[in-house]
């Protein structure tokens, strides 16, 4: 994600903060500090850290039972409205997505039922009143019970939407369900954002925006992997093209990526007769001319199997500019940039009007 670096794996997955979160950071720092002074920041800035910690936590539940189901989680980014868990893919298959959708809420209800029962049911409003460090478990534990409470809401991307879809999957086909989970999502963002606005709550209207958004996208991102069905990479890899040496100038790479019509080209020694990088139109246009190919070529390529559903690779597609599809003994038969693969999305998308 742009804006984001990472600090650190954790479980199999890369963290990654938002720049935009040291913003948050430094605001309620500021705000607390203007209105308590000192002490009243320290407490501030420790409960927003704490907070985020819980949700990574929660973040960090889906990835662990997506991982049983063999679904890893490349990263996990922190971001100012949450965090976001990465996944390669969701569950199809209702009951595992119920269930990857379940662990999140699950890890803060754990952490509220620790917390109660570390410090005890107090008769405060932890929220309302004023806030402290001997205060903070309570209020983290509250906290913990409202993020738990608020993602079964059952809107996308909460996790209450990916449980309704997986529910309404099991009577209906997956495409449908997601339709009618985005729609009540939809809905659920528009009143939260009507009141939000006769309340004068901004931060509710951003929240409801960012959920209508996310709704939508999910449904669009259901709907394309549907129409791409029964498609797999070999179907629409590109076989005819001419490989780059590494010792080929940029000039020469220019026209000959020119001539090829593709956004990418792979680059091949052709002593040995492997496939040792790629290059991009990208890459060439930010060459120098005295350059060569071998400089400028990016050396790892992400590959896939010619019988992976092309459906799958389109995260791989999107972050790379060329994914190689490769057979058991090594060849690389052929291989997919975004360009193509929209052609064939292009041309799926006018079979279904």
């Amino acid at each position: 994600m742009t804006w984001s670096f990472p600090i650190g794996r954790l479980l199999g997955s890369q963290l990654r903060i938002h720049a935009t979160f040291f913003l948050l950071l430094l605001w309620v720092g500021v705000t607390a500090y203007g209105a308590g002074g000192t002490y009243a920041a320290l407490v501030n800035v420790s409960y927003v850290l704490l907070l985020f910690a819980c949700v990574i936590a929660h973040e960090y539940g889906h990835a662990l039972m997506a991982r049983r189901f063999g679904i890893r989680t490349p990263d996990i980014t922190l971001l100012p409205i949450g965090g976001m868990a990465r996944l390669e893919r969701m569950p199809e298959k209702p009951g595992r997505e119920i269930l990857v959708a379940l662990a999140g809420p699950a890890v803060n209800v754990v952490i509220f039922l620790a917390l109660w029962l570390w410090v005890g049911l107090s008769p405060r409003t932890p929220l309302s009143g004023g806030m402290s460090f001997a205060t903070l478990p309570e209020q983290i534990a509250m906290l913990n019970l409202i993020l738990a409470l608020f993602n079964m809401i059952p809107a996308f991307p909460m996790d209450g939407g990916r449980v309704l879809r997986a529910t309404l999957s099991i009577f209906m086909a997956r495409v449908t369900a997601t339709k009618v989970a985005s729609l009540v999502g939809q809905g659920v963002a528009i009143v939260g954002a009507a009141y939000g606005l006769w309340t004068g709550q901004l931060i509710l209207v951003l929240i409801a925006v960012f959920i209508f958004m996310a709704a939508r996208a999910e449904n669009n991102d259901v709907a394309l992997r549907d129409r791409l069905k029964g498609m797999v990479a070999r179907d629409v890899m590109i076989t005819e093209y001419t490989p780059l040496r590494p010792g080929d100038g940029i000039e020469v790479a220019r026209l000959t990526l020119q001539r090829s019509g593709h956004a990418a080209l792979p680059v091949k020694d052709f002593a040995s007769g492997r496939v040792v990088g790629v290059v991009s139109e990208q890459a060439l246009d930010d060459a120098n001319s005295d350059e060569t190919v071998e400089g400028v070529m990016q050396r790892q390529i992400p590959a896939v199997p010619p019988e992976t559903p092309l459906a799958r690779t389109l995260r791989l597609v999107g972050s790379a500019p060329m994914v190689a599809v490769v057979s058991k003994d090594g060849t690389m038969t052929g291989f997919l940039t975004q360009a193509r693969v929209g052609e064939v999305l292009q041309a799926a998308t006018e079979r279904h009007r």
